[in-house]
Formats: C-alpha cells, structure tokens, sequence
C-alpha cells in the first residue's frame, strides 16, 4: 500500500496528514476553513485517494499559516507515499470545466518543484478566506510533493467555480501521474536512473 503520515508541528501551525494513495476517494477533513476543507474533499474525490488532514492554526491572526502549512504537509505526505517513484507514470495532466471556467493543470513527479500559476481571481475573499492564499497552497504543495506543476486557467469569471476547477483538475492529473505503469515494472521513469 502506498501511504503516508506527516505530522507538522510549529509555533503556528499542528497538522496531522494521512494519505493512501491508491485509495477510493475518502476524506475526513478539518483545518478551521470552510472553503479550505472543500477544495480537499475535492482533491481526494477526484484523485481517488484517501486524505485525512486534522489542522489547528493561528486563524485569529489570519488564514495564511494555516492554508500554507497545510499545502506543505499534504504535499509531502504523497511525497512519502510515493517512495522512490519506481513504476509511476510520472506525467498527468487534465481539463475541467465548471460552468463557465475552464481550468487546465500538468504536473511531472519529477522531484524537481516548480510551479506556474496562471490563475487570475475576480473576488478578493471566498467566505472568510483570501483566495490569495490558493496560490500559497499549490506553491506549497508543488514544493513538497516534489511537483513540477502548471496551474492555468483559460478563461471564467466565477471566482468559486475557478478555485474549484483548479482542485478537480490537480485531482485528476496527480492521479494519472502517481498511477503505476505495469509496462514500466518497477523501473524509475528517468533516463537518470532516480527522481
């Protein structure tokens, strides 16, 4: 079984992750943000893993502790399930529309983090939460699950609807990335030899 525990503790932040990566889509989610928990939900619906995260954070000062370190945490969580990377697809990608909003995200478990964020966001605040901070949570987890990912939205105006694309489409394209090719065996899917 490919699965992880990651317990993050700071001075602002107590995070709890569990992930089985081959999983059927089950989550138990609390981080103290309405909006953050969705967008999990969807992240472990969609990519069929099965995500336990227990978050406490400084939220009277703001949500950015919180929403970060829990990128931070879930990122290395699939870093650790994946182990060596021996047999994975390593590439994914994926298109999901919402509405009016068309969000399309790429990613290589390459273990050499980057992150392209072309998402522009129309309203400032989704519930209590700055949808700033979705930018800080995929550059954190791109970070730590070691993801070259590329996030872009190629057009919509809900900002609910784009935020939520973005989860749903980084669902779908880790999924096919962390699936094992049983052509590959337990090769690493590098000329190099290791990722």
């Amino acid at each position: 079984m490919r699965e992880a525990s990651i317990a993050r503790k700071t001075t602002e932040t107590e995070i709890d992750v569990r992930i089985r990566l081959d999983g059927e889509g089950r989550c138990n989610v609390s981080t103290g943000i309405g909006f953050l928990d969705h967008m999990l939900e969807q992240l472990a619906r969609h990519g069929l893993v099965d995500l336990d995260v227990a978050a406490k954070g400084d939220l009277h000062i703001d949500a950015h502790h919180t929403t970060e370190d829990t990128g931070i945490a879930v990122g290395q969580a699939v870093s650790a399930a994946l182990g060596d990377r021996k047999g994975i697809r390593r590439y994914g990608h994926a298109y999901v529309p919402m509405d009016e909003a068309l969000v399309r995200v790429a990613l290589d478990l390459s273990n050499r983090p980057y992150l392209i964020w072309r998402v522009s966001l129309p309203a400032q605040k989704l519930g209590t939460m700055d949808t700033e901070l979705f930018r800080e949570w995929f550059q954190a987890f791109a970070q730590h699950a070691g993801a070259t990912l590329h996030v872009e939205c190629l057009y919509g105006a809900n900002t609910h609807h784009i935020v939520e694309a973005c989860f749903k489409a980084l669902a779908r394209a880790l999924s096919a990335a962390m699936e094992i090719d049983p052509r590959r065996g337990s090769a690493v899917p590098s000329t190099k030899g290791s990722l």
